[in-house]
């Protein structure tokens, strides 16, 4: 059985994507077949047939969210006292040792992840660099144009 570690946010998150398909999306797209099938001919009724498909993916990803849910290992990192080390959950200033770009990155779950954002994923390639290192510790990351050496500059419980 898998644990899917995930920040006090993107387990909300993924409460409300649940409550949201389950109490909206899932009655909406109920009303949308019954309404398709008596237009006539289930053989050839497109609205039906797209009803019926969109209502898959829907059920898929419901059923996706409650295992997830299930099997949340929800970790609060602000309850967990600052010792400028790295770990799940902290926001990591990191500086690129060649030209001083600053990055700054969360460390979140699969779910969560969204670079724009500033939040990767535990278990690509820079947070696992970046995982049980300390402030002032240089990590050097493999990215697929080659290795990229970064100082950790702050690590911050938010």
């Amino acid at each position: 059985m898998n644990k899917y570690p995930m920040t006090v946010q993107g387990h909300r998150a993924l409460e409300e994507e649940h409550a949201h398909l389950s109490k909206v999306v899932r009655p909406k797209l109920s009303h949308d077949i019954g309404v398709a099938r008596e237009l006539g001919d289930l053989k050839e009724n497109a609205e039906y047939h797209a009803a019926r498909e969109q209502q898959g993916m829907v059920e898929a990803r419901i059923r996706d969210i409650e295992g997830r849910l299930q099997n949340a290992v929800v970790i609060d990192v602000t309850t967990i006292e600052p010792t400028g080390k790295v770990i799940f959950g902290t926001t990591v200033e990191i500086a690129n040792t060649e030209t001083d770009d600053r990055l700054k990155y969360q460390i979140v779950g699969e779910d969560e992840a969204d670079i724009k954002a500033g939040k990767i994923s535990v278990g690509s390639p820079i947070a696992r660099s970046l995982i049980g290192k300390e402030e002032g510790d240089i990590v050097v990351v493999k990215t697929p144009s080659g290795t990229v050496e970064y100082e950790i500059i702050e690590v911050l419980h938010l």
